[in-house]
């Protein structure tokens, strides 16, 4: 049933939701899922080409109205480009997914200033900037919205290895958490979502190249001993952008099936230790008991 649909189908009826990164992976599926709610749907990435592509891939497979504009959530411009044309086309906003990341495996002692900079200027200055560009338009309209923002569970954790996108997810995580309570009292939420592994296409290709993702096994990591599905992670997007979570707010939702906490326990690596090797120790443990 994981990956089953789970809201009632026109539960984003007349909602209009901007998801940034919305081209491909995990944006483009929680932006299908919602529009087979009865969502209008605005898409942006960088690349147009993709986009419009998918764009009409989503709307030919769910019948919805959908959007795609070009943007680079770096260029503040861009991001009120991006309002000013959902406004345009669907008359208002309702919901905005600051999906859009960038993110690479490397010994932070291997990296230049630069490299550093482009995680942090696409992941939290973008999701500042839309953030800001669209909180402004809501509180000014005297709107209520919902913002969701996909963090990741090194945002609370750290990591190794990522450091950029664990400093850029963890600040982003900082801004959730902060609106939450100063825009509250205009009606705006804000919550985020903290995926463990969910493998997609282009992502985890560029992530893991080669035979890099079969070596570094995540479902081992999991104590479901599975990754996520695509659906999962939609269902709950799509049930924190909409007004069944009305309630619900400054919450930050981890769906990894354990992973981070397994990593966190001090004895979880003891699982690898087979019964009979169990019996013998819990031998032991009663000899030296006894003795």
């Amino acid at each position: 049933m994981y990956n089953q649909p789970m809201l009632r189908d026109d539960a984003l009826k007349g909602k209009t939701i901007v998801v940034t990164g919305g081209g491909t992976g995990l944006g483009k599926a929680m932006g299908t899922y919602f529009l087979k709610l009865g969502a209008n749907l605005v898409i942006t990435s960088r690349k147009l080409e993709v986009l419009q592509k998918t764009a009409t891939e989503m709307a030919t497979e769910t019948g919805g109205q959908v959007l795609a504009v070009q943007c680079d959530v770096r260029d503040y411009a861009q991001v009120e480009n991006v309002l000013a044309k959902t406004i345009e086309k669907f008359g208002k906003v309702d919901g905005l997914v600051n999906n859009a990341a960038g993110n690479f495996i490397s010994p932070t002692e291997r990296l230049s200033a630069n490299a550093f900079s482009s995680i942090i200027d696409i992941v939290l200055k973008g999701s500042v900037n839309c953030t800001l560009a669209f909180g402004k338009h809501w509180i000014a309209a005297k709107q209520p919205a919902s913002i969701l923002n996909i963090v990741t569970t090194y945002a609370f954790t750290g990591s190794a290895y990522v450091v950029p996108s664990a400093c850029a997810k963890g600040g982003v995580l900082a801004m959730t958490r902060s609106l939450a309570v100063e825009w509250g009292k205009y009606g705006i939420r804000s919550n985020a979502i903290a995926p463990g592994p969910f493998p997609t296409k282009g992502a985890w290709d560029r992530l893991l190249p080669g035979n890099l993702a079969e070596k570094f096994d995540f479902k081992k990591r999991v104590p479901l001993k599975r990754v996520g599905e695509n659906q999962e992670l939609a269902n709950l997007a799509a049930f924190l952008i909409s007004d069944f979570s009305g309630y619900i707010n400054g919450e930050v939702i981890t769906i990894d099936g354990g992973e981070w906490l397994q990593g966190a326990g001090q004895m979880n690596g003891l699982e690898a230790i087979p019964n009979e090797m169990w019996d013998m120790l819990e031998q032991m443990t009663r000899a030296a008991k006894g003795s």
